[in-house]
Order: C-alpha cells, then structure tokens, then sequence
C-alpha cells in the first residue's frame, strides 16, 4: 500500500555500533527478501543476505513477527495516514475511491506489504493497528456515502473488506502477468458494483487481460508458485556474529 517509502525501524538504545550495524543490514535485507517471496520467508535466507549468521538474527528479532514489524512498519502507517485523509475528504465515494487506490499501490508494491495487508500475522503490532484502523475507514466511509447516494444500501463493511482482500492477492500475479498497473482494472470494476443506483456506470480503465495473460496469473497464485532463493534450503544458518 506505496503509501510510505522505506520504513525506518525503531533501534532499540545503547546498542553497540557492530550490532547497530548488524540490526540495519538485517532489516535492510528482510525487506528485500519479504518483498521477494513474501513474508513466509525462511528467515535464513535473509541472514545469509545481511552476512550474518541466525544466532545474531534471532538476538536482534527473536520472532519473525518482530522482525516484519520492524520492516514494515512506515509503510504500515503510512496507510492509516491514507485513510485519515480520505476520512476528510467531503464527498465520501471519492474519498474511499482515493484511499483503496492508495491501499492498492501499496499492495503492488511488494508480496511482503500484499502479504501483511491482506492475511493476517499474529503479534504484529503496527500491523494489528493497521488492520483496525482499516476496518474503521472503510466503515466510516461507507455510512456517508451510503448517507449521500454514492453507495448501494445493501452493502455492508465486511462485503467490502471480503472482496478487497481476495482481489488484492492476486495484485503481485496481475503484475507480472500484465504490468504493474493492472490491478486498476479490477479494482474499478469492483467499485463499480457499490455504487448506487444513481450514480451511473463509469468506463473502466486499462484493458482486460487475454486468455494467457489470465492463465499466468492464476498460475502464480497457486501453492505451486516458484520461490525464488540465495541456494538456501530453508534450515538453519550456522555461526553468528555479534
């Protein structure tokens, strides 16, 4: 969602510069790895790419939760700073409009932001702050523009989060198979299919997808899905530095 470039991840204090430095490259490596293959990582790969070994990994971030947190955690607010414009905005729909297509950037951004926004990872903080005040957003923006005649009656917060978490994991897919903006597409049709009576249909944006283009795409979701690695089997890395 990109809503938030980088993440600057809260350094705990005193530590010494080795470990800082340490701390820094991991992170740094986590989210080239998280954004690589997602947030199911094997954490040993993302040692081996900060140079260090999983006894210092596990020093710094004795869970992978702590670890994403400390990732992610700028682009995570990043969003809820999204939704409190859109909350501002005066005409709900395009309130709600602009934020789903903030939240949408941030989702094609990288598997690990698309994993963290649209699954769920206990322990999280930042991420469970996220999730509520997602939540929230959408809820707010929904009475008002039901209130206004932007929004059929009928539909409800939890519709509308079901439909945004299924299409949004199938942005990273869309991507490669037709370009980093095909998520936009969908994404307005989807839109299209809340708006109230009045309103009127709206032309949709892009092209739609061929046959081969919709096999990739359905391929790359599947559990089948190639991973791409740094030769590392998934075990533990051996060693550590401080």
């Amino acid at each position: 969602m990109a809503v938030g470039e980088g993440s600057e991840a809260p350094v705990p204090p005193r530590l010494r510069r080795d470990a800082r430095r340490n701390r820094e490259r991991l992170v740094e490596a986590a989210h080239a790895v998280f954004a690589e293959q997602g947030i199911e990582a094997p954490l040993d790969v993302i040692a081996r790419r900060a140079g260090v070994g999983n006894a210092t990994l596990y020093r710094h971030f004795p869970t992978r939760a702590a670890l994403v947190d400390a990732v992610f955690r700028g682009q995570l607010t990043g969003t809820m700073e999204a939704g409190e414009r859109a909350r501002r905005a005066a005409d709900a729909w395009a309130g709600l409009a602009d934020y789903l297509d903030a939240v949408f950037a941030t989702l094609a951004a990288d598997r690990g932001t698309n994993d963290l926004m649209t699954t769920r990872l206990p322990d999280v903080e930042t991420l469970d702050a996220v999730h509520a005040h997602n939540r929230e957003t959408v809820d707010v923006l929904l009475e008002r523009a039901r209130a206004q005649g932007g929004v059929r009656a009928d539909v409800t917060t939890e519709d509308l989060l079901f439909a945004l978490a299924a299409l949004g994991r199938a942005v990273p897919p869309l991507a490669l198979a037709a370009g980093p903006d095909a998520w936009r597409r969908p994404l307005a049709l989807l839109l299209e299919g809340l708006r109230g009576p009045a309103a009127g249909p709206r032309p949709l944006p892009g092209r739609p997808l061929d046959g081969e283009e919709l096999g990739q795409v359905l391929g790359e979701m599947g559990p089948h899905r190639a991973r791409p690695t740094d030769g590392s089997t998934g075990g533990a890395v051996a060693g550590g530095t401080a």
